[in-house]
């Protein structure tokens, strides 16, 4: 399976054990949702299960809440990242805080799923990460895969958990994994080890994170589409790196990032989001206030510039592996 395929399966591995499984978005019904993940299911599980939404992204969230009030599993999709903000107050101020508001007589089961990040051509309205924005809330989850098993697993685990969780699929990665150049073909999944998803239903824990490889010289702290570059600028440049792909921001697997870092010594943390308040400050905080004693350069951040993303620009934008390799030049050397 791709990653499309992956989520695809995961969701009708739900909908097929629990009658309270619902999809609702723009286009998902008949159409299949813009990337095809939903194709097929509107067919299986009828017009009252998976049905389309007009464009009101604060409406489908607004709904979905009032769903998982009364007892459902909405999977709502956003078409786009970049689209989500109208719905913020929605996630934000209802999804997030109904456990919390109700004193747990209600929860907000949410699976909020959405493709984000660059890497398409897809300019500034279709290439955006804002998962810094919803790891800052108070109340819910943020998910994202960076291989078809683990999409298919995650998000499993994010239906059938009982709080909001923000499920961003890389969409760059949709097809086939990626190491960062814009003129290489993308490998297709089906050669790739990752590939492999069992049909049936299986659970990845959420606040898990996954040790992609082990090494001796630097931890290497990415998800979603980073962690294929920092592979491809693993094995160009040969260093004994770590990489640690985190899966799932909140809740964060802090156990395996400390134990990592105290014994490489150095930390280099990569994302596409832009620098200034994303999410790899937080990390970075954090393996401050765990590591310090340990570290033997200061943490380096490889991420998107802070400016508005460029659609001509895209490739300058995307963290690729010159910068990355630089970054991990400039954190040997100290």
């Amino acid at each position: 399976m791709n990653m499309i395929q992956a989520i695809n399966s995961a969701i009708d591995v739900c909908m097929g054990r629990d009658p309270d499984i619902i999809v609702t978005g723009e286009d998902v019904g008949y159409f299949g949702g813009v990337f095809k993940a939903t194709e097929g299911l509107q067919r299986k599980y009828g017009k009252t299960r998976v049905f389309d939404t007009p464009i009101t992204e604060c409406g489908i969230i607004g709904v979905a809440v009032g769903m998982a009030a009364y007892g459902l599993r909405p999977v709502p999709e956003i078409q786009f990242a970049d689209y989500i903000y109208p719905a913020l107050d929605q996630i934000v101020s209802e999804a997030a805080r109904l456990r919390y508001r109700s004193a747990g007589e209600f929860t907000a089961p949410i699976t909020v799923r959405s493709p984000f990040g660059g890497g398409i051509f897809g300019g500034q309205t279709h290439s955006q990460s804002p998962e810094g924005i919803f790891t800052h809330v108070a109340g819910l989850k943020t998910v994202i895969p960076s291989t078809p098993y683990d999409a298919k697993g995650l998000l499993i685990s994010a239906i059938e958990d009982n709080d909001p969780v923000i499920f961003f699929e890389p969409k760059r990665i949709y097809n086939g994994p990626f190491d960062g150049h814009y003129d290489r073909p993308v490998t297709p999944w089906a050669k790739h080890p990752a590939s492999a998803v069992p049909e049936g239903h299986y659970r990845i824990p959420l606040g898990k994170a996954s040790v992609v490889r082990a090494g001796e010289a630097v931890t290497i702290l990415a998800y979603g589409t980073m962690v294929h570059v920092a592979a491809g600028v693993i094995a160009d440049t040969g260093v004994d790196a770590e990489l640690i792909d985190l899966r799932t921001l909140v809740p964060l697997d802090i156990e395996t990032i400390v134990a990592s870092v105290e014994k490489t010594g150095r930390c280099i943390v990569v994302h596409e989001a832009t620098k200034t308040s994303g999410f790899g400050a937080e990390l970075s905080a954090l393996v401050q206030e765990h590591c310090f004693h340990s570290l033997e350069a200061p943490v380096q951040r490889v991420t998107g510039w802070d400016t508005p993303y460029p659609h001509s620009l895209e490739w300058a934008y995307f963290p690729g592996p010159v910068r990355l390799g630089e970054a991990i030049k400039r954190v040997m050397e100290e």
